[in-house]
């Protein structure tokens, strides 16, 4: 089981990574980070990835089957209201990718071994990864499931050129899986 400097020396062994870090998204603070940062500064990159994430694991629109179940393994939202638009790099397309009922990725399976029958939904994350596609990149955050509050997140910047988005995906899910934290 990998700690976070490991971790992150595999994801940036994955074709085409850029940078990576390891996210606290309550607070906005980088736990490790390795390779570039898209701003070059990761831990403006951290906070702004951390807002991102914030809003796909607290808004009930990406939860499973929609309000239920969306706070169960996440602090509430904040009270001060929806998210400030900040001109951040981050706002280009965004596709979220919501806890689903089976947990499995489309095509069969989830990378970790167990066809993907029990998934995210089962162990209270309800959403498992977010993917932001920009013309030169891809941003990946992928959840990670802890025993204490669960508001760690992998984010990799890969290349759009010589990353691979599918091999990428799967690789940080069971890089997520091992991780320890602590």
């Amino acid at each position: 089981m990998p700690g976070i400097d490991a971790c992150l020396e595999e994801a940036m062994a994955l074709p085409g990574a850029r940078g990576a870090s390891v996210v606290d998204w309550t607070s906005g603070l980088a736990l490790g980070a390795v390779g570039e940062s898209p701003g070059g500064d990761p831990e403006a990159t951290a906070a702004e990835t951390a807002e991102l994430a914030r809003a796909a694991a607290e808004y009930t629109t990406f939860a499973p089957g929609g309000s239920s179940g969306a706070s169960s393994a996440f602090p509430p939202p904040p009270t001060s209201g929806p998210l400030p638009a900040s001109g951040s790099p981050v706002q280009s397309a965004t596709s979220a990718t919501a806890g689903r009922t089976g947990g499995s990725v489309q095509g069969g399976g989830d990378g970790d071994g167990n066809g993907g029958s029990e998934g995210a939904a089962e162990k209270g994350l309800p959403v498992e990864d977010v993917i932001v596609s920009t013309r030169t990149g891809y941003h990946l955050l992928c959840f990670v499931e802890t025993t204490f509050d669960s508001s760690v997140f992998l984010h990799l910047w890969l290349d759009r050129d010589t990353g691979n988005l599918a091999l990428a995906r799967i690789r940080m899910r069971q890089l997520a899986e091992r991780l320890v934290l602590g």
